[in-house]
Order: structure tokens, then C-alpha cells, then sequence
């Protein structure tokens, strides 16, 4: 009996050891199981992931209804660019010098202009027909054909346009339209569904759908100097055609318009980019009350941080906007800021690079008041700045004024005291930088010091557009160099 006894606890001893090897090793290691439902049309149904650490219930996306919401509101926008029947016209134009290379032509009439027609994808914003989209849709474009989704066609009026984020306001003449609302691009999270609404390869009313696969891209491809690129990444399919569109969220609401893609091919690879909904909407209000973007400016030159970068420069942090220059009597050399300084927030908003600098500014008006906190040798510090415009000064551009300005090519900056008093002049701006435009062509570098144009005094750089505005024909533009010599220049304007 004693034998029996001993023989049932050892059995029962090893059977409550073999339950709790099987509980803390095998049931440890089993991999999580996963139960999916499959929605029907209309419906969003739960589905679970169940782990030993328990369960995490999703829902399963539905796009049907934020499709129908956005449709309507997407159009397709044909624009109509002329072109020369012959290449030889743009090289060799009516002269005699292509008969000299080429030998004698027939005389004939002068060929018919062709058109070539570009398309693309516009949003209406508004229920009485404005519509945003790209400026590279439409820019330089003779006529503008919009046509909606249930057939209806109107021309387009071009309201306004700002390559440096390459967006365009368009106006139809209609009432009650559909349009979308706009939503909080800022909202958006790596990871969150979006849907594209656009007509690619002129297929009308196409919705593809993909995650945000990152925000604040820069990927170089504006050229204006002062290009604001922040996009939105995601892997929704995008292609030719859809540039204009929306990008949507869950919600129905817009928050980015499709503007590129990245592709070796021209088709899409994979990743396509917009132009975040909270800049469309500030481009949008200031072409609509403005006619012209007011875009306020802080005046540095700034570039990337990293962490190898910030050890070689002895800095504290390795996230930021890092301040290579300031320019003279910028909204930057008024606040305090120096070469040097890392912007890590505006407004009490991060500033992780460039971009997020670039865009946080950007949305600004000259004379808006921003709060800014920067690191210098190893200490946090805040100053405020009030933004100026790209003539340095607190006040609202217009269009007239930025034309004339972009026929120059040049951009001015005032003159310091102490240079004014060195070079015996009482008034004058500096070129500060110049490209390709009227003022190079005649000879004028960087640096030069605009004192008269036309005989009228010049004491600030809005001076010189509106001097400038609706002369024609020789204007001779009088100055002085940093070095002392005195210079005049003739230019011819249209």
C-alpha cells in the first residue's frame, strides 16, 4: 500500500510539471492567430489579432463612400499651348540666315500656328467654381477647357499662380457646384489610408488608394529660388494625368494636391508626391484676395543636420534647421539670428530639417509675428521675427510688382548705414543676387548699387518695380560698386 501511495504522487507530481512546461514553454512561443472578415459593400467590420498578450481590433477599410463623396468634385482640365508648324521657325525665325544654311526657300505664306493640347486634373474648392491645380498644367497655356465629371465642359479663367509650389487657381462660371472641403494636412500620420482622385491617361474619374508613406519630402524639383517642396509621399498609384488631383483622406476631405512622381520611367514606381492641403489653401486665399502669393520671408540660407555634422561642429543637437547665412536687413539679422544658430521650432512647432522651416514660414504673410527657438553653443534661446516680403519689407506684393521683378531677374536688398556713408551715396539698394533677365544682360553683377533709375531716386527695393512699371524703350539705370566705381547702364524694355 505504502508503495501504491508514493507511486500516485510521483504520477501526479509529473503530471502537474508536464502542464506547466507546456504552459510557460510551447504556449509562449505559439505565433498569434489572425481572424479576418471580409466586409460586404458598405460595411466596415472588425477584424482581431490574437496573442498571448492579447488583442488588438482593427477595421478593415471601405472607400466605396469616399469615392462617391470626391468624384464630382475632381475635373479634367485640357489646356491648349501653341507651337510653330516647323522647329527650324524658333532657331532661324523669317530671316535670310537659314537660306544661307540651307539654301533658298520657296516663299510661301507663314505656316499655321498648331496647337499642342496638355491634360491634367484640377479640385473645386468652392461652390461657385474655383478650382485649384497645378500651375504646370496650365502655365503659359492659350485656353483652358475644364470638363466635370458628369460631362458638362466650361472654359477657365487662370484667377492666379505660384510656381514656387506649383500650384494654380482656376475660376469656371457656374453656381452650386460639388467641391471639396479642405482638411488638416498637418493631421496626417505615416501610415494613414488616402485616396487619389484624378483622370490619368485621360481615364476620367480614376480613384486609386495607398498609405502616407512619409511627410516634409524635398525632392528638388522646383526650380523657382524660392521653392517651397514639403510634399506628402504616398504609394497611391499616381501617373500622367493625375497632377491637379486630390489627395484624400478617410474622411472625404482634401488633403494634398498630386503633383509628381518618382519614376525611372515616366509611369508610376511606387511613390508619388502632393502638395500638402494646409499650403493649397493659404496659395488659394492669397490669390483670391491678393491676386498674388504673400509669402513672408525670414531671410537665412539654411541646410540639413546631422548627427556626424552636429559632432564636427560641437552642437547639441542633431535635428533642426541648421543657418548657414543671414541676409542684410532680413527679418533673420533683425531677430538675432547668426550663422551658425539651429531652428528646431516656430511657434512652438517642431523643426525637425529644412523643409518643415521652409513650409512653416511659407505659409506666412509679410508682417506676421513668429516665434522662433534656436540652439547657440549649447543653449536654447527664443526670439520673435516679423516676416518681410521678397523686396525686405513689410508689406503686401503685387502682381505687377513681381513681374517686373521677374523680367529683372534679380532680387535687391537695402543698403546698410555704414556702406552709404562709405561710398558718399544717400540712398541705393544692392543687387543681391541676379540671373538670367534684363539687368545681366546689360551688363549688371551682383553687388552693384541701384542709386537712380530713370532719374528718380531709388531708396528701396519696391522702389525699383514701381519705377519700373509700364515704362518702355531705353532706361538708363545709374550706380555704384562696393569698390567705389560709379556705373551706368542702359536696358531695353518692351
Amino acid at each position: 500500500m505504502k508503495k501504491l501511495i508514493n507511486l500516485f504522487l510521483v504520477a501526479v507530481l509529473g503530471g502537474v510539471t508536464a502542464l506547466g512546461i507546456n504552459h510557460f514553454v510551447f504556449e509562449r512561443n505559439n505565433i498569434p492567430e489572425v481572424e479576418v472578415t471580409i466586409p460586404h459593400r458598405g460595411e466596415r467590420v472588425p477584424s482581431t489579432l490574437v496573442g498571448h498578450f492579447g488583442s488588438v481590433t482593427t477595421t478593415l477599410p471601405d472607400f466605396t463612400i469616399v469615392a462617391e463623396m470626391t468624384v464630382n468634385a475632381v475635373v479634367h482640365i485640357s489646356s491648349e499651348f501653341e507651337r510653330r508648324a516647323s522647329p527650324y521657325e524658333d532657331f532661324f525665325g523669317e530671316g535670310d540666315i537659314f537660306d544661307f544654311f540651307f539654301g533658298p526657300r520657296q516663299r510661301r505664306p507663314a505656316p499655321q500656328q498648331r496647337p499642342v493640347i496638355g491634360t491634367g486634373s484640377g479640385v473645386i474648392v468652392s461652390a461657385d467654381g474655383y478650382i485649384i491645380t497645378n500651375n504646370h498644367v496650365v502655365a503659359n497655356a492659350s485656353s483652358i477647357e475644364v470638363a466635370l465629371n458628369d460631362n458638362r465642359v466650361y472654359n477657365a479663367t487662370v484667377v492666379g499662380s505660384d510656381p514656387t509650389t506649383d500650384l494654380a487657381l482656376l475660376k469656371i462660371d457656374e453656381k452650386d457646384l460639388p467641391f471639396l472641403a479642405f482638411g488638416d494636412s498637418d493631421q496626417l500620420k505615416v501610415g494613414e489610408w488616402v485616396l487619389a482622385v484624378g483622370n490619368p491617361f485621360n481615364l476620367a474619374s480614376t480613384v486609386t488608394a495607398g498609405i502616407v508613406s512619409a511627410k516634409g519630402r524635398n525632392i528638388n524639383i522646383l526650380s523657382e529660388d524660392m521653392a517651397i517642396e514639403s510634399f506628402i509621399q504616398t504609394d497611391a498609384a499616381v501617373n500622367r494625368g493625375n497632377s491637379g488631383g486630390a489627395l484624400v483622406n478617410t474622411n472625404g476631405e482634401l488633403v494634398g494636391i498630386n503633383t509628381a512622381i518618382a519614376s525611372t520611367t515616366g509611369t508610376f514606381a511606387g511613390y508619388s508626391f502632393a502638395v500638402p492641403a494646409n499650403i493649397a489653401m493659404k496659395v488659394m486665399e492669397d490669390l483670391m484676395e491678393f491676386g498674388e502669393v504673400q509669402r513672408g520671408l525670414l531671410g537665412v540660407i539654411i541646410s540639413p543636420l546631422t548627427s556626424r555634422r552636429a559632432e564636427e561642429m560641437g552642437l547639441s543637437v542633431i535635428q533642426g534647421a541648421y543657418v548657414d547665412s543671414v541676409r542684410v536687413n532680413s527679418a533673420g539679422e533683425e531677430a538675432g539670428l547668426r550663422p551658425g544658430d539651429v531652428i528646431v521650432r516656430i511657434n512652438q512647432n517642431a523643426i525637425r530639417n529644412p523643409s518643415e522651416l521652409i513650409e512653416t514660414v511659407g505659409r506666412k504673410r509679410p508682417g506676421d509675428e513668429i516665434n522662433i527657438t534656436y540652439y547657440r553653443n549649447g543653449r536654447e534661446r527664443d526670439t520673435k521675427a516679423t516676416l518681410k516680403n521678397v523686396f525686405g519689407e513689410v508689406a503686401s506684393v503685387t502682381r505687377e510688382s513681381r513681374d517686373v521683378a521677374e523680367i529683372l531677374g534679380a532680387r535687391f536688398e537695402p543698403v546698410s548705414e555704414g556702406d552709404l556713408s562709405r561710398l558718399r551715396i544717400g540712398h541705393g539698394v544692392r543687387v543681391a543676387e541676379i540671373s538670367r533677365g534684363i539687368l545681366s544682360n546689360a551688363g549688371i553683377r551682383r553687388g552693384f548699387i541701384i542709386t537712380h533709375i530713370a532719374g528718380t531716386e531709388i531708396h528701396t527695393p519696391s522702389d525699383v518695380p514701381s519705377v519700373l512699371q509700364g515704362k518702355s524703350g531705353g532706361v538708363l539705370i545709374e550706380g555704384i560698386y562696393p569698390d567705389g566705381r560709379r556705373a551706368y547702364y542702359g536696358v531695353g524694355l518692351d
